[in-house]
């Protein structure tokens, strides 16, 4: 009875334990993805938070439009194991983080205004499992003020 009881108070506890390691992560995640937003860019809304494994993609919708330059930036524990994609609605490639050695974080400009689709997916050849964090933030361009 007392090797019950024994067990029965570890798994509570690993159990307890587990929320809080995975909120400090998905903390300490959005804590490096901020950190690309440094003056004069400001965030734009809530983050988008995922956890992804092995070839899970997440996936969130954005417009951008003319005048503004754009920052869309992901943000995870280890340096470069998140891929971001960002398709139009027709799901054509307009880029890739994956063609710049998975770069935290694009600045864009669009001329009119562009639906566009984001994708973060992990590099699987550095990592099996890990939070997401996609952010997009906005910088006046020059001409426009």
């Amino acid at each position: 009875m007392k090797l019950k009881n024994t067990l029965t108070a570890i798994f509570v506890a690993l159990a307890s334990a587990l929320p809080i390691q995975m909120n400090s992560q998905a903390e300490a995640a959005e804590d490096a993805c901020k950190a690309y937003f440094k003056h004069p860019y400001i965030i734009t809304g809530r983050p988008f938070k995922a956890l992804l494994t092995g070839d899970e993609v997440a996936e969130f919708h954005t417009t951008l439009f003319s005048g503004t330059t754009y920052r869309i930036a992901v943000g995870n524990t280890n340096k470069n194991y998140l891929i971001f994609s960002v398709y139009d609605t027709d799901h054509n490639l307009l880029f890739t983080s994956k063609d710049y050695e998975n770069a935290p974080y694009w600045d864009f400009a669009v001329d009119g205004y562009l639906d566009c689709i984001v994708e973060a997916k992990l590099d699987e050849s550095q990592a099996a499992s890990g939070f997401a964090i996609v952010m997009t933030g906005f910088r006046l361009n020059e001409e426009s003020k």
